[in-house]
């Protein structure tokens, strides 16, 4: 039966079929090629790590990568979860107060920044140009020996 045949018996519009959710975020390509750059350079120094890693306690939070022999959480800026927080201070203190408990767990946290321009955060953690990142692990890989 079509559309205009069901509305003419029962009086009533057919149920739509289109999704009414917003669709899912996506990643932004600087992120994607942060996050392959970065796991690339984890692979090739032969540094362990974990990929998408969330604490137990809270299972909202999770971090791009966990560098296991160094207790180093690694956040990529730019990930499709952001979904371009705009400058809202709640968004802004949540994040920070993940930071704040990864620090108190004896976690590192360090951000790497996937955009060219980019606001240092003086009271957040650590932040790295992506493109330099595969010289930090280097160094990084030199204080273990």
């Amino acid at each position: 039966m079509n559309a205009d045949d069901y509305f003419w018996k029962t009086k009533k519009r057919p149920p739509k079929t289109k999704p009414r959710a917003k669709p899912l975020p996506k990643a932004k390509e600087k992120y994607l090629e942060a996050e392959e750059d970065f796991e690339q350079a984890l692979n090739v120094l032969d540094i362990k790590y974990e990929k998408k890693f969330q604490f137990k306690s809270t299972k909202h939070w999770r971090f791009d990568f966990h560098l296991i022999e160094h207790r180093i959480l690694v956040e990529i800026s730019g990930g499709p979860w952001s979904g371009g927080r705009g400058g809202k201070l709640a968004n802004k203190a949540w994040s920070l107060d993940r930071y704040d408990d990864a620090a108190e767990m004896g976690f590192t946290v360090v951000r790497l920044e996937s955009a060219e321009r980019y606001r240092i955060e003086e009271l957040g953690p650590l932040q790295i140009d992506s493109y330099r990142a595969s010289q930090w692990l280097k160094d990084l890989k030199r204080q273990i020996f």
